[in-house]
């Protein structure tokens, strides 16, 4: 059986294609090392460093602290680092300041650092789920205090997750569950995420019932990951700092384009293919938008003229006034309950093809449907605007 992750769910839920270059293909980049990763990497290592030396009874100042801090920041901020801030006057100094901040107010917050009782530091285990699939378990910090665990994460990011947020999180829950069957006097488990840049906590507990729900929506997702057949690509902001986006069939193109000369450039025959749809879609836009503006002038000439046909040099045009049906939400469900009463529902209901047409594709529908459609290879072309700094 295959191991997931919270990370591995994640990816596939936020982009198939991802998903089938990292862990169907293999593909693997080394990741680009962006400056909040830096932050956070360094961060995470201090308070390790904090923990680990106190299971030795020793207790480092904030100056030890914040040494170590300097040391490890100037390894990882290289010259590879990736700063997206720099255009906005962020620098690495900046970046070094928030990070020495954060670890003087956890230090001065929870000095001397013996509230609950450290069980374990980055836990790594694995978690076996119903199905017989294993879930990866890696924990920032695992303590207890009696009965009580707590599984607490350290974030760095700069927003403040909030109680909802909190409570609907699927990674620490997953490993909450871990932590209810590793540890059998466990009677309360409470996850804790410290929000390093607000110097705050937030916590969170889950019933046995939803853990037994969240256990059944993974297993489900697993299945669906399982047994899916397509990997389309998702286009989203965070795309920019995929590593696989060079080789994404959404962005393969602009990766060649930016590597052409002017000239190559507007040589390129895709580029060319663009530009003579958008001038055609152009064309044909205000075409449209002309052809509604002379209807509107023929209504009113009618309507003046208090005539319905109007006669051009080879053609006419008749305008007849009728009476638009329009239905709100509202009346057509009373519609729909008055049809049925009637035996007319059938008569007047209709398909939903597009509807149908996903269920088919996606696999969610019986054999003896889905043999009765039939497929062809099709393409949607659609026209829309680059980015506004492109």
């Amino acid at each position: 059986m295959a191991i997931y992750s919270h990370s591995k769910l994640a990816a596939f839920e936020d982009c198939r294609y991802k998903y089938k270059l990292c862990y169907i293909d293999g593909i693997k980049f080394e990741r680009a090392k962006a400056a909040h990763l830096v932050l956070g990497g360094v961060v995470h290592g201090v308070l390790e460093k904090l923990y680990s030396d106190l299971k030795y009874q020793k207790t480092d100042s904030l100056k030890d602290l914040l040494d170590f801090f300097d040391d490890c920041w100037e390894k990882e901020w290289t010259d590879e680092v990736i700063n997206p801030k720099e255009s906005e006057g962020i620098t690495e100094e900046h970046f070094k300041s928030m990070g020495k901040k954060y670890i003087e107010e956890y230090y001065g917050r929870y000095k001397p650092f013996n509230q609950i009782k450290i069980i374990g530091l980055e836990t790594q285990d694995k978690l076996k789920l119903k199905n017989g699939s294993y879930y990866h378990i890696r924990i920032d910090k695992l303590a207890c205090d009696g009965d009580t665990y707590y599984v607490c994460d350290y974030k760095t990011n700069l927003g403040m997750k909030d109680q909802s947020d909190a409570d609907q999180d699927r990674q620490l829950a997953m490993y909450s569950l871990w932590v209810k069957k590793t540890f059998r006097d466990a009677k309360k488990i409470v996850l804790l995420w410290h929000m390093l840049a607000f110097d705050k906590e937030v916590a969170s507990e889950r019933t046995a019932e939803h853990l037994e729900k969240l256990e059944d929506e993974v297993v489900k997702l697993i299945e669906e990951i399982e047994s899916t057949k397509q990997f389309p690509t998702n286009v989203t902001g965070r795309c920019d700092y995929c590593e696989y986006k060079q080789m994404c069939p959404s962005f393969k193109h602009e990766a060649e384009l930016e590597t052409k000369t002017v000239k190559e450039f507007k040589a390129d025959e895709g580029v060319k293919l663009v530009n003579k749809y958008a001038k055609l879609k152009d064309t044909e836009s205000r075409v449209k938008e002309e052809a509604e503006e002379t209807k509107s002038d023929l209504i009113a000439f009618s309507i003046q003229k208090e005539v319905d046909v109007i006669y051009g040099s080879n053609k006419k045009v008749s305008v007849k006034e009728y009476d638009k049906i329009m239905w709100s939400e509202e009346n057509k469900e009373k519609l729909a309950e008055l049809l049925k009463k009637g035996g007319l529902y059938e008569e007047f209901s209709m398909i939903s093809y597009p509807k149908l047409n996903a269920q088919i594709n996606e696999g969610n529908l019986g054999k003896p449907i889905t043999k009765l459609a039939q497929k062809e290879k099709d393409y949607r072309v659609n026209l829309s605007n680059k980015k506004k700094e492109e």
